[in-house]
């Protein structure tokens, strides 16, 4: 079935399968929210007349950016300056800023798995015709996002933890707040009486998952990015791959 209005979509790459995915529509309504493999997230993408993608991964290996730019400022103090200079811009970029997130190496054989996922995910989007945003009247752009990065900003560094529940009612707030179309996490408090609460029995089918709020996250910053692009802000270089984040600015330190 091919779909006539532009998606925005989400991927996350940490859920029970390879890949969570979210898909909103222009009025930030909730399309889809999913579990699949790489051949179910392709097929649900090339069901789209038009879609802005936002993957939680990098796009492939960093290209040695970092370590020129700590060579760089190593000649200039006299001091040898290239401990963890195995990264991407952005990612050195964001941890300067103290928002820690993991480093992408140089060599694909040293990723983890999920980055290498991310790689062939990237590759078979490109397949399917997909540019890089921003690309000027393309109906399929592809860009990178980080959720735990972009939870932080905005939550202006106040982020509790994704795997306590409170963090999860939390970031769901935050993009309940932002005006995503999905369940409304002050239902769950609505549905707490003393005796389920004794009980043991709380209303937790009301919270999404950790992948599935950072896929929305995700699909929330493909809309931004298409729909309001002033709203977003980028990191990072153009032949590593930029990470967008859905704010207008950033603090200096988090």
């Amino acid at each position: 079935m091919l779909f006539t209005q532009t998606a925005y979509i989400g991927i996350d790459l940490t859920g029970r399968k390879a890949f969570t995915y979210a898909a909103l529509n222009a009025d930030l309504e909730l399309l889809a929210l999913a579990d699949g493999d790489l051949e179910d997230i392709l097929t649900f993408i090339g069901g789209q007349a038009s879609a802005f993608v936002a993957v939680n991964a990098p796009a492939k290996p960093n290209q040695g950016r970092v370590r020129a730019l700590l060579e760089s400022k190593s000649l200039t103090t006299g001091k040898s300056a290239l401990r963890g200079a195995d990264m991407r811009l952005a990612e050195y970029e964001l941890r300067q800023r103290g928002i820690k997130v993991a480093a992408t190496p140089a060599h694909p054989d040293r990723c983890p798995s999920w980055m290498r996922s991310g790689f062939a995910l990237y590759e078979k989007l490109a397949g399917l015709g997909f540019v890089s945003y921003p690309a000027k009247e393309a109906t399929h752009q592809l860009l990178e996002t980080h959720p735990q990065a972009a939870f932080i900003a905005m939550a202006e560094g106040n982020l509790l933890s994704a795997s306590a529940l409170e963090g999860r009612l939390q970031r769901q707030t935050i993009l309940y707040v932002e005006g995503l179309q999905i369940r409304d996490p002050m239902i769950f408090f609505e549905e707490i009486t003393r005796h389920k609460l004794k009980q043991g029995i709380l209303p937790l089918e009301q919270i999404y998952a950790s992948s599935q709020l950072n896929a929305l996250l995700a699909a929330y910053t493909a809309w931004l990015a298409a729909e309001k692009p002033k709203d977003t802000i980028s990191l990072g270089d153009e032949d590593e791959g930029k990470v967008y984040l859905p704010v207008s600015k950033l603090k200096s330190t988090y």
